[in-house]
């Protein structure tokens, strides 16, 4: 059975590398195999949402935000949601709970997301934190042999940290959550009713 704890530490020196660097336009253009996407394809407007599973304010959007635009946004057609992870303190245990959705599948993707977020408080201060999360991801059928399979998945662990990376040099991101919204960034969460106001006068 893998350590969550000595999972964490292995992979917290590389996540710490995710440090912005000088923005390089080309980067701004790039998708990445493992992106999220909610909402239809050609929707005018583009949300590239940075969040990590840390960020108690990721946890609020993903709880209070998300719903409100998802139904009034991205099921009208009007916006899609590109959802990026962007591993923040504690470094790997952020790397390693953005694994798990990523490992249910792009189907089951945004539901096991809600559920690490919304149970974020109950698993982070858990004195067992591998053994809370296999629990809290067995409301979605992931097997603590599921989970311990995709904590050893080194290679979603580099897509997610390379695309961290990339999203930093190209946005300059240094905290989340940030927002890429048609190319421009907003930092910081924004309750639905500003964020419905934006969007509207990009509209």
């Amino acid at each position: 059975m893998l350590s969550l704890r000595r999972f964490v530490l292995s992979l917290t020196v590389a996540v710490c590398a995710l440090v912005p660097t000088v923005a390089d336009a080309a980067d701004k253009d790039q998708t990445f195999a493992i992106d999220q996407v909610m909402g239809k394809a050609d929707a005018p407007i583009t949300i590239i949402e940075y969040a990590s599973t840390t960020c108690g304010h990721c946890a609020t959007f993903i709880r209070d935000v998300l719903p409100k635009l998802k139904t009034e946004w991205l099921d009208t057609g009007k916006a899609k949601l590109i959802y990026r992870d962007f591993p923040t303190a504690p470094a790997g245990l952020s790397l390693a709970t953005a694994m798990l959705p990523h490992c249910a599948g792009s189907d089951r993707y945004f539901a096991v997301l809600t559920l690490i977020m919304n149970s974020q408080d109950k698993w982070f201060n858990a004195e067992d934190r591998l053994a809370t999360l296999k629990k809290l991801v067995g409301i979605a059928g992931i097997s603590g042999d599921d989970v311990d399979k995709c904590l050893a998945d080194k290679e979603l662990a580099k897509a997610i940290m390379d695309r961290a990376k990339a999203g930093a040099e190209a946005f300059d991101i240094e905290a989340t959550p940030t927002s890429v919204i048609n190319g421009k960034v907003e930092v910081g969460l924004r309750p639905y009713p500003d964020l419905d106001k934006l969007l509207k006068e990009i509209k």
